[in-house]
């Protein structure tokens, strides 16, 4: 019984060895298999765009500070609270004159926006001495900022002049936007892909074949919306020297970028070798 086991476990072996050495054959065959077999891909035009639209804004916001200062005093002394309630008092009343002569101006009450109050120290220069020594002074500042959407881009005129009139302290600046961000962002992009689209027809027509179906598509630069902002910044003196209706808002750019592919058909299409006879010898 034994030798009978025996020979058939070494009748087994060599079945074994057999079919392992059947399968490694067929999967080395695979991975040795020419390369060029493999379907090529179809014909096609690659074609990159970039395009642009500049449009009016539509709405602005404008931003401006009022503040009060404590008088200067010696570093070494403290500022007295009767002082820093006096110039808060100050700085109250002339920020409701700022806000009713916005009003007054056609603004919305729900359009302005009054900041939290901000208290910080200043130091000054104080008078030089007989010596010529020069005494640093401190005084308290106390300031609130402001701004004011404006939905109607005309009212910027009267506004500025209504800021100016109420004695504000400074203008730092006005943002200009747009109601409808995103329609000025999809015209931006529809453009950059007219443009491929153009670009492709004239090639395919210089070279004498048509264009298939769109293989891909990819944004390069996303249509990208950024407010302009205008510079305005002025103080004291200088913001009571005229009057600022003559500001103009000028234009915003938005650039967008695109790359297409299409495939190529038609007559005079390039051949692509379609099986591993046709493709050239290595």
């Amino acid at each position: 019984m034994q030798t009978q086991l025996n020979s058939v476990n070494r009748l087994r072996h060599p079945i074994k060895r057999l079919r392992y050495g059947v399968l490694g054959g067929a999967l080395l065959a695979l991975l040795v298999a020419p390369i060029s077999q493999a379907a090529p891909p179809p014909p096609s035009v690659f074609v990159q765009a970039q395009s642009w639209v500049e449009v009016e804004p539509d709405k602005a916001t404008l931003s401006a500070r009022l503040w009060e200062n404590t008088p200067a005093v010696s570093a070494l002394e403290d500022t007295q609270s009767d002082e820093l309630s006096d110039a808060r008092q100050r700085l109250e009343q002339r920020a409701s004159e700022l806000i009713a002569a916005i009003e007054e101006a056609g603004i919305e009450q729900r359009a302005i926006t009054a900041g939290s109050l901000n208290v910080s120290p200043e130091y000054v220069a104080g008078p030089r001495s007989d010596d010529g020594e020069q005494e640093n002074l401190m005084r308290t500042r106390l300031e609130r900022p402001f701004s004011v959407e404006l939905a109607d881009i005309e009212q910027l005129g009267d506004v500025l002049d209504a800021l100016i009139g109420a004695g504000v302290n400074a203008l730092d600046g006005v943002q200009f936007d747009l109601h409808d961000r995103d329609a000025a962002t999809d015209e931006a992009l529809t453009k950059a892909l007219e443009k491929a689209r153009h670009k492709a027809d004239l090639m395919a027509t210089t070279l004498g074949v048509e264009l298939g179906h769109v293989q891909r598509i990819e944004e390069t630069q996303a249509p990208i919306f950024q407010p302009r902002m205008m510079a305005m910044r002025a103080e004291s003196d200088a913001v009571g020297s005229g009057s600022a209706s003559d500001y103009r808002p000028g234009t915003i750019r938005i650039d967008a970028g695109v790359n297409v592919e299409w495939a190529i058909t038609g007559q005079d299409a390039p051949d692509r070798p379609d099986s591993a006879e046709e493709a050239p010898a290595r």
